[in-house]
């Protein structure tokens, strides 16, 4: 059977996780990766997906050059949508008159190609971002494979399409007001919307600058969050980026405490088998162990109110008023209608949102004190094209009912597939948390996810077993990375041993250092930082100790090595060994061998 054939018939290369697996057995290479991309766009043939697509021939060049197979997005190609800048391609926020050719890549897009992701191309959109629903571009309206007539949801709509269809396994999305979720759910995808700040902005379209999220779409859940680990980190381009380290992923809690709301205030408009499916995703939580407790919903919908009545849609109407004023024709008209309204709001009005909108916070802050998270709807119902087509305002604004007090309230969001309808649409639910709380939102969403047992997209492909979550520290115990001697078999490994250190997992570092054979006798390791995305991967491994053991290690380590703080890969900070810059003259650069024990074991034989 043809290679090709062989991982269509068996599926085992849909995912982000499995594509990288495959690459680094050998078994496919990132090239053969980015060529099957390029072929099932050509056989998909929707032309409204995509607004730009890269050269074939320069993305598998990129993929061809690829050498640190370590890299945790290694070969995965990626869509990309058309308002965040990529080198060498326009941006266009699906209005031909805006477009501007980037002179580079968005920090997110930048910090995906040195984790090893290939970009495949630009996705439609939703006119500067500004819908649900994925049908006010002047490219087109791309077709919802999951079924046909239903829209693709919006306003990132052709980079949900391009996952849900198998053409690339990711893809980067925007949430303002659900546009990050909402297509999640018409696509039978999960979508992930960040804590605010937590991915730069920089090289994004602003929609509301203070409101805008970069997001990811992806098959599974653990997937969503190898790209968000990869992108998370403070930029200073971007003044709304924070500080926000990514925490590991988490076990199933044995005590999850989630909210729902008061079942009056459910918002279905008529539509019975969404009821119907999010009570059933009400009793798979149950059965799962959740305990699911009432809380009032109405302040959340008083907070969304604020978005597109109050002065935020202000914030849309600041990135457009140049062309509003010179070319208005050359903008969407219902996009036209919706954004020239924020020309309207008084600096009193902003104001006096602002005071409504913080007391509303601290109202969610209260319900949030009471729960771990609260599980909704992710759309109270879905429509068709045709009839967003006739009613294009009212239908879009049904859509966000669940989605658009999110970033008012600082909330991060993870919208996974809960149910397959008996008419063909998808049915969606979306967790909810304070932000900062992503890895959790992820670590109970990804066994409810399994838990359904669904196919992920529109190819039916069968959904991965969930990997093992990695051993964790406790809370009286310091996690310490080690890169040298002390790992495990090796000649030091006792110093952690005789202190009752116990080993929670093999990684590696963020692309962020190199690793030198230092001048001593015996040879010893030092890691030093340098730039961001500019060095390599490191292997290390991962230790728990009592402070006190933490105490009594660090306190016999000899200069110039000392102890700091460590990027993982998949965006954790760590404590671990370092080198202090003076030490590496004469050292020897081993960087390449990608850790100790490969130098190690090329240097015994000779």
């Amino acid at each position: 059977m043809p290679h090709r054939a062989r991982d269509e018939a068996n599926h085992v290369t849909e995912t982000v996780a499995a594509i990288v697996a495959a690459h680094r057995a050998g078994t496919m290479t990132p090239a053969q990766t980015v060529a099957r991309s390029y072929q099932r766009i050509r056989e998909h043939n929707d032309p409204a997906i995509f607004i730009s697509l890269r050269e074939e021939k320069d993305a598998l060049a990129e993929a061809a050059r690829l050498a640190d197979p370590t890299l945790p997005l290694y070969g995965v190609p990626v869509a990309v949508k058309d308002n965040i800048d990529v080198a060498g391609l326009p941006t266009t926020a699906a209005c031909p008159a805006f477009s501007y050719l980037p002179a580079q890549d968005s920090t997110a897009v930048a910090k995906l190609r040195a984790a090893g992701a290939i970009i495949i191309g630009k996705t439609n959109l939703d006119q500067f971002a500004t819908g649900l629903v994925g049908v006010r571009s002047p490219y087109g309206i791309p077709k919802n494979p999951v079924r046909g007539d239903l829209v693709p949801g919006g306003s990132s709509s052709g980079s949900a399409v391009a996952v849900s269809a198998g053409l690339v396994p990711l893809s980067l999305g925007t949430d303002t007001a659900g546009s990050g979720r909402v297509p999640a759910m018409l696509n039978n995808i999960v979508g992930l919307k960040p804590s605010l700040g937590l991915i730069s902005n920089a090289g994004l379209v602003p929609a509301c600058r203070t409101l805008d999220c970069i997001s990811v779409f992806s098959l599974t859940v653990d997937d969503a969050l190898a790209a968000l680990a990869v992108m998370a980190g403070p930029d200073d381009a971007d003044p709304f980026s924070r500080d926000r380290p990514l925490a590991a992923i988490t076990p199933f809690p044995a005590k999850l405490k989630l909210g729902i709301p008061k079942s009056v205030q459910l918002i279905f408009f008529g539509d019975r088998e969404a009821e119907k499916a999010y009570g059933e995703a009400c009793k798979r939580w149950r059965a799962l162990g959740a305990e699911l407790v009432e809380f009032d919903l109405e302040p959340f919908y008083e907070t969304a109110r604020l978005l597109y009545e109050g002065p935020w849609v202000a914030e849309r109407y600041l990135v457009i008023r140049d062309l509003l004023a010179s070319s208005p024709d050359a903008i969407h008209p219902v996009t036209r209608e919706i954004t020239i309204g924020g020309a309207r709001p008084t600096a009193a009005d902003t104001f006096s949102a602002f005071y409504r909108l913080q007391a509303l916070r601290r109202v969610a802050a209260r319900t949030f004190a009471q729960c771990d998270a609260i599980v909704l709807p992710t759309a109270p119902t879905v429509y068709s094209t045709t009839d967003v087509l006739a009613n294009p305002i009212e239908l879009n604004s049904r859509l966000s009912a669940y989605t658009n007090f999110v970033n008012l309230l600082d909330l991060c969001g993870l919208a996974l597939p809960a149910a397959m309808r008996p008419d063909g649409a998808p049915f969606g639910i979306t967790l909810l948390a304070p932000a900062g709380r992503d890895a959790e939102l992820a670590g109970i969403g990804r066994v409810f996810h399994a838990d359904t047992g669904l196919a992920v997209g529109a190819k039916a492909v069968p959904q991965p077993p969930l990997a093992a979550v990695p051993a964790q520290a406790g809370a009286d115990e310091i996690t310490i990375a080690v890169v040298g001697a002390h790992l495990s078999g090796m000649a030091l490994n006792h110093e952690l041993t005789t202190l009752d250190a116990r080993l929670l997992e093999e990684t590696l570092t963020a692309a962020d250092y190199k690793l030198y054979a230092l001048d001593t006798t015996p040879s010893k390791p030092g890691m030093l930082r340098i730039e961001p995305g500019a060095g390599h991967a490191i292997k290390l491994e991962l230790w728990a100790m009592s402070p006190a053991a933490f105490g009594t290690f660090v306190a016999a380590i000899p200069p110039p090595m000392a102890i700091g703080t460590l990027r993982l890969a998949d965006g954790r900070y760590v404590k671990g060994f370092i080198v202090e810059p003076a030490a590496i003259a004469g050292a020897k650069d081993i960087s390449a061998y990608g850790g100790w024990r490969a130098f190690m074991a090329e240097k015994a034989k000779g």
